[in-house]
């Protein structure tokens, strides 16, 4: 196993597999030819088009799309093509910065193959023998990768909540950590990625934070962590490199932030360039 090895799993993608989706003319996801055909017989709100499938044209602004979508959401689930809801809600964008084009719930974000945002904290501790990290254990019954290692503190963007927002909601939850010390946290890079899942493209950006902890503070733990750990950063890596104990995004998050701390360089690293294009993939033709 190396570096490049987990950063190529969160980049497998057959990309020729899927039907684009399109929200007014404009392509925000990948649909699986099943799922395509299921959202075509929902004539009130799908069309196919000349690309794929999109909204019917009378659907011009995100709310006429987004109510649309809720109303044959009962319809989706019941095919057993989509996911259980989850209750959150997500802003469907191609970038950050973008206006969104409809909103969708956590639970189908996958299944449309649309991009979604998240939050990613290191906890860091500087010591005399180098840059510690605060790890996080993930609890045996959360859907998504349980029993693995995470980072200090990690959640999805939902919809109507700023990033540095939603941080301060995931450090309060994950690690009862007070708003104070939250909000010194500091944006420091953005990752993103793509690969092939049962159900679907799954298709990721995530903002990274580096926060530096003091020695007054310790994390404790939540319904999601269960466990928390300071770890050596060096040995993090070794963990990121030479097993699968980590959250498969997680790697990505560590290995950036050592690249940032000068820990893995161009002069030591032979696949340096690899890792830093991997870092940040992007399926096309979304832009």
């Amino acid at each position: 196993m190396s570096y490049l090895a987990k950063i190529k799993l969160c980049n497998h993608r057959d990309l020729r597999k899927y039907v684009p989706f399109l929200a007014g003319g404009q392509q925000v996801g990948w649909l699986t030819p099943e799922r395509a055909a299921a959202l075509k017989k929902l004539t009130s709100v799908f069309v196919a088009s000349g690309k794929g499938v999109d909204f019917k044209p009378t659907l011009k602004t995100p709310a006429q799309r987004t109510r649309a979508l809720n109303d044959v959401l009962l319809d989706l689930t019941t095919t057993g093509l989509f996911s259980r809801l989850r209750g959150e809600i997500y802003a469907v964008k191609n970038l950050w910065s973008a206006r969104p084009v409809f909103q969708i719930d956590r639970g189908l974000v996958t299944n449309f193959g649309v991009r979604a945002y998240g939050v990613h904290m290191n906890g860091i501790v500087p010591k005399r023998d180098g840059l510690h990290l605060w790890i996080g254990t993930r609890a045996k019954d959360v859907k998504v990768e349980p029993g693995k290692l995470d980072n200090m503190v990690a959640g999805g963007q939902p919809a109507g909540l700023s990033l540095a927002a939603n941080l301060v909601k995931e450090c309060g939850e994950e690690a009862h950590m007070p708003p104070k010390l939250a909000r010194t946290a500091r944006c420091v890079s953005s990752l993103s990625y793509a690969f092939d899942t049962r159900d679907g493209l799954k298709v990721d950006t995530l903002f990274c934070y580096d926060l530096v902890i003091p020695a007054t503070f310790k994390p404790k733990v939540s319904e999601e962590i269960t466990r928390f750990q300071l770890m050596p950063i060096r040995k993090a890596l070794r963990v990121a490199e030479t097993t699968d104990d980590f959250k498969f995004n997680v790697n990505l998050v560590i290995v950036d932030c050592a690249i940032r701390h000068g820990l893995i360089t161009p002069e030591q690293t032979p696949d340096f360039d690899a890792i830093v294009a991997g870092l940040h993939e992007r399926p096309q033709p979304i832009a």
